[in-house]
């Protein structure tokens, strides 16, 4: 089988710049990635690369491909792909410098008196302790890039010696020191391991709670908390709410096709009421009819994300009971947050949507082209939290020109906005600078709080995606409208 690839090549020691060399050489088919490297270095000798073991086991041919970081010896080799380091620091080509991530890892601290981990034990380690320190999370952390923060895999190390009792050093300190609160739980670490480690929920989100536990909660967290114990939201009331503005059921126009009830979250609620209102039109429109609890309060998430977890189950029991209580069997929501911890957080007997995926699995009118250029941003708990990708740009592709961005954290999730507003703000002004150079006349997404942040720092205008379909709706009925 012939095989056209690109390789990165850099040597510091004689280029003043990275280029790209293609090669096209011969292997068998199935061949993996790895096998393709060691076909274009019997070529040209000096192409540099790791590996070791060949079966996915020591971590050290971990490169990208595409952009996506792999393992060079597990990726199945295909015509026309690009290959690069991971995005650290280069020593030459396709090698990088992995020590200073590796030293920041920690090694167990034992005493004279110990004990051996019971099973139980053993058992909350396991999917800890997989990591073959590839360096792939490492290499995707936002957070790694405007912040003092040891990492994803050094949270995880952190976490497993935490469980580890012949470890006896004070963990939760020193995973606080060296950054624990500024991941934003963007969960892309978790989605580029090879082993499938679940970083963020198995290691920074239970560190956090353990930090909880022992009152070190950041301040900012803490009022967050309390704030949604005394008003069911997690952010201050601002001007008339969304549950003040509308009925529990809305009737659609027609007869209905399906009956949904309507998660809406505080952010919807309280900050961001125009854009729910747009969501309900579109859903009124196309023949869904809506019920709207109106004692539905917080999901929660800030709670889970900040590791405050004693009033969780209360959230949890009063939401279920609103939209139970009404015998509705789909609970739809807006916002990418709410809908990830309904999803994932929760034991629901309904099932959950996100409004991408109702409107897509239904199908929409069609409704008129507008005369935009816009600039999607993937929300991280749409789309590595729920999977979500293609029903947003199904939605968007007949209604304006999309502009494709690879999908980048803005910094808003995780608790960073409140507890490490530096960082948040950050990773924000880099999401809306790139945002930028597209040219797009609108930025679109469909997370309120990566709307709300990014518009923060934009220098264009951020909107939901409902409020583009209903704007699309409008001018279908203005008939000839013009160009706006």
């Amino acid at each position: 089988m012939r095989i056209t690839a690109r390789i990165y090549r850099f040597d510091p020691a004689c280029d003043s710049e990275p280029h790209y060399d293609t090669c096209t050489v011969d292997v068998e088919e199935g061949a993996r990635v790895l096998h393709l490297l060691h076909a274009a270095h019997e070529r040209d000798p000096t192409l540099s690369y790791r590996y070791c073991c060949g079966t996915g086991q020591c971590g050290s041919c971990a490169l990208r491909v595409d952009g996506t970081p792999v393992l060079a010896c597990m990726e199945e080799a295909r015509d026309g792909i690009t290959i690069e380091p991971l995005n650290l620091p280069i020593k030459k080509d396709l090698v990088i410098d992995m020590q200073p991530a590796l030293s920041r890892l920690a090694g167990i601290l034992s005493q004279s008196e110990q004990r051996p981990p019971t099973r139980e034990e053993v058992e909350a380690i396991k999917p800890l302790r997989e990591c073959i320190e590839c360096l792939a999370c490492v290499s995707v952390c936002p957070a790694m890039e405007v912040a003092e923060f040891t990492g994803p895999t050094a949270m995880r190390q952190q976490m497993r010696l935490t469980l580890d009792p012949r470890d006896h050093a004070d963990r939760i300190t020193e995973a606080i020191r060296d950054g624990l609160f500024t991941c934003t739980t963007c969960q892309n670490c978790w989605k580029v391991c090879p082993k499938n480690i679940q970083i963020p929920g198995k290691a920074i989100e239970k560190l956090r709670a353990l930090a909880n536990r022992k009152g070190l909660t950041l301040p900012r967290h803490r009022e967050v908390e309390q704030l949604i114990q005394e008003t069911g939201r997690s952010i201050p009331r601002g001007k008339s709410t969304f549950l003040e503005q509308v009925p529990e059921v809305i009737e659609p126009d027609g007869e209905p096709r399906k009956t949904v009830g309507f998660f809406v979250g505080c952010m919807y609620d309280f900050r961001l009421p125009e854009s729910a209102l747009d969501a309900i039109e579109v859903l009124r429109r196309n023949g869904i009819r809506v019920i709207i609890p109106h004692e539905q309060v917080c999901c929660g998430s800030p709670l889970i994300r900040t590791g405050q977890l004693q009033f969780l189950d209360h959230l949890q029991r009063r939401n279920i009971q609103a939209f139970t209580s009404r015998g509705i069997d789909t609970v739809v929501t807006m916002c990418a947050g709410c809908g990830s911890t309904l999803k994932n957080d929760y034991r629901t007997p309904f099932v959950v949507k996100d409004i991408t995926e109702i409107l897509t699995e239904l199908g929409i009118e069609k409704p008129a082209r507008l005369p935009l250029r816009v600039a999607y941003h993937d929300p991280c708990h749409a789309l590595r939290g729920q999977g979500l990708r293609e029903p947003a740009r199904i939605l968007l592709k007949d209604v304006v020109e999309m502009i494709e961005v690879p999908q980048k954290c803005c910094g808003a999730g995780g608790g960073t906005r409140s507890g490490c507003p530096e960082v948040s703000s950050a990773l924000g002004k880099k999401r809306a600078e790139e945002l930028a150079k597209t040219g797009a006349d609108v930025i679109v997404s469909c997370c309120p709080f990566c709307e709300y942040h990014i518009a923060g720092f934009a220098d264009r205008p951020v909107k939901n995606i409902t409020t583009i379909l209903r704007q699309a709706y409008r001018r279908k009925d203005l008939g000839a409208c013009p160009e706006q």
